[in-house]
């Protein structure tokens, strides 16, 4: 038998191809760990993107509500557009509408917009698997977060409408006109009433020459709110008119408030498009119609300046 050639035992160390290898993760580590240095973190960017999967997928705490711009819907819900409006300054502005550790939300003055509540079963993201899965459970958390919203929302126009209504009497008194009108508020506007009588001749639509001056400076105080929107309302008593002129009430209502609102536009700088008027004859009385006196409330002129959260509502 012929002698078995012996085998060449192969070069110590690791294979020529680890050291190519080793150099090209080194140069993407270092590549990498430039990009990062160059970055940088915006917190309230990464907020708004937190907030953003919330309110659009709900898969975070408290996914029915909506922060940002475009229309909200939560569980299927179609929520009002301009809730955002309110809700963005308090919630995207820095420091403004944080997270917290309980699971609740904040907004600019820190109170509580919405928090879990374990007992009532409305726990919003919490450790409960039955709460978790169940749709009808997610459905309701977004009822009762459109309804805190709205509820905020009103509350954010009846506070403005009350310091309209302060400042509207303020200057009422200042003009000395404070018992010829009368002053009203809610969520929506602050309400100026002037007595028909005071301001027209029985079946007709011309104010009066003795209560012009009164409509003047009604159009002072209005020069005060030139960016809302101002809407003057003629309303009758139920007595059937009986002239050639005027078909029924509402025609007559309709003539009164043109009147007034033209007389506003001549004598104001607020833009014309804001002032609006509108007859609404005997449809929405205030007295009892069967006495004098309460027809003589009900015939009147109501001007309706309306908040800044209501605007979009009436343009």
């Amino acid at each position: 038998m012929g002698k078995q050639k012996r085998q060449e035992d192969p070069p110590a160390g690791a294979p020529a191809w680890m050291n190519t290898f080793s150099d090209l993760m080194n140069l993407l580590l270092c590549f990498f760990v430039l990009l990062f240095s160059m970055s940088t973190v915006d917190a309230e960017k990464f907020e708004v993107i937190i907030a953003s999967f919330q309110s659009h997928f709900s898969v975070l705490q408290g996914g029915g509500s909506s922060i940002g711009d475009g229309e909200m819907v939560g569980a299927g819900i179609n929520q009002l557009p301009y809730y955002d409006t309110f809700y963005n300054p308090d919630a995207n502005s820095s420091g403004k509408g944080q997270f917290q550790e309980d699971g609740s939300r904040t907004n600019a003055d820190n109170s509580v917009i919405d928090r879990a509540d374990p007992e009532d079963g409305t726990a919003q993201g919490g450790d409960d698997p039955e709460l978790a899965d169940n749709p009808d459970t997610d459905q309701n958390e977004a009822q009762l977060t459109d309804q805190q919203l709205q509820e905020q929302y009103e509350q954010k126009g009846l506070e403005e409408s009350e310091q309209i209504a302060e400042e509207v009497q303020e200057n009422t008194a200042k003009y000395g006109i404070q018992d010829q009108v009368e002053v009203s508020f809610n969520a929506q506007y602050v309400m100026i009433t002037l007595n028909g009588a005071v301001l027209f001749d029985s079946g007709s639509e011309v104010i009066r020459e003795d209560a012009l001056p009164l409509v003047d400076k009604v159009g002072r105080i209005l020069n005060h709110y030139k960016d809302n929107m101002i809407e003057v309302e003629g309303h009758t008593d139920n007595v059937p008119i009986h002239n050639g002129r005027f078909e029924d009430n509402n025609v007559l209502s309709m003539y009164r408030a043109l009147s007034v609102a033209d007389r506003l536009r001549e004598v104001t700088k607020i833009d014309p498009a804001h002032i609006k008027s509108s007859g609404r004859g005997d449809y929405v009385p205030i007295a009892d119609n069967s006495t004098a006196e309460g027809r003589a409330l009900n015939r009147r002129v109501v001007i309706k300046i309306y908040n800044s959260y209501n605007l979009e509502e009436q343009s």
